[in-house]
């Protein structure tokens, strides 16, 4: 037991140990100290169990879901039946189990959530870092461009290109993609202006870098802690833009089991059948919720200017 012990102390004293051996130790120190400061929030924390109980629910979604989601019972004594044993959230207009097609539609949300992710963060922030540190026409003409896609709300724009391109799960992502990258932009840029006339990144000129070796080796890392604060914040805006997209049918299409969609086809039953289109609203709420406690949280911990 005093082995244990002593070999925790041990680790944790090179964890926070003020002059690192490596860059390792250097790393792993780092992560541990942002851990400790995130887990002092406890609305952080609740927010991070929120998501990774969006993730684990949208791994283990067959093992979860008790009934099938696209398949409904007998329309004739299934239809419209409110919670129950049976049914733990009610069923729908075609008899199919709601807490099911929740489960399911987790994998939808969290599909979206990670593509538009993996799309528009690089290129926000590949955007931004060469505005940022080309400057002159470049930089005008980049951010002229970020200016007229920030000019429109993000739904009204999506709407527009999920018009040009069709409805459809894979063309809302792609057109929410397109709307969500100015803001990473913006902040990369911002980033940038306040970085390239360092002294670290003088001394890599003088060593013969090139530009592009210089963006992505020495700016780009330092811009990626706001980018990725601004990136978990935004996933609430994408998890509604979504559901938008879907409510007016422009999203997933039927009978995919999308939030958005679900509450569009229970809107009709909103007074006399609550169920149907309060339980995927609920989903949202707390989804959302989740992701903008951890935005929160990780804004405190990876805030370069914050006292630890």
């Amino acid at each position: 037991m005093t082995g244990t012990f002593e070999r925790t102390q041990t680790l944790r004293e090179w964890l926070t140990d003020n002059e690192p051996s490596s860059r390792t130790q250097a790393r792993f120190g780092r992560a541990y100290l942002s851990w400790r400061s995130l887990s002092r929030n406890p609305l952080a924390m609740l927010g991070l169990i929120v998501v990774v109980g969006l993730i684990l629910v949208a791994i283990f979604a067959d093992q979860l879901a008790t009934q099938s989601p696209f398949i409904g019972g007998d329309l004739r004594t299934e239809r419209l039946q409110p919670p129950s044993a049976e049914h733990w959230l009610g069923t729908d207009s075609q008899a199919r189990d709601i807490y099911s097609r929740l489960v399911h539609g987790s994998r939808l949300t969290l599909m979206i959530v990670v593509l538009v992710t993996v799309i528009a963060m690089p290129v926000g922030l590949l955007i931004g870092t060469v505005a940022g540190y080309a400057g002159g026409w470049l930089d005008s003409v980049l951010m002229r461009i970020t200016d007229i896609f920030l000019a429109f709300p993000r739904l009204i724009l999506a709407l527009a290109f999920v018009a040009a391109l069709g409805p459809g799960i894979e063309n809302a992502i792609i057109a929410i993609a397109i709307t969500a990258w100015p803001p990473y932009a913006r902040i990369a840029r911002a980033e940038t202006l306040t970085i390239r006339n360092s002294d670290f990144i003088a001394a890599v000129r003088l060593q013969g870098a090139s530009t592009p070796r210089i963006i992505a080796r020495h700016i780009m890392p330092l811009c990626l802690p706001s980018v990725i604060v601004r990136v978990t914040l935004d996933m609430a805006g994408i998890i509604l833009t979504a559901a938008g997209l879907g409510f007016l049918g422009l999203g997933a299409q039927p009978p995919m089991p999308e939030w958005g969609a679900m509450i569009a086809s229970g809107r009709q039953y909103i007074i006399d059948y609550w169920w149907v289109a309060t339980m995927p609203g609920i989903a949202i709420f707390v989804v959302s919720l989740g992701f903008n406690l951890l935005g929160d949280g990780l804004r405190d911990v990876l805030d370069p200017k914050a006292a630890r």
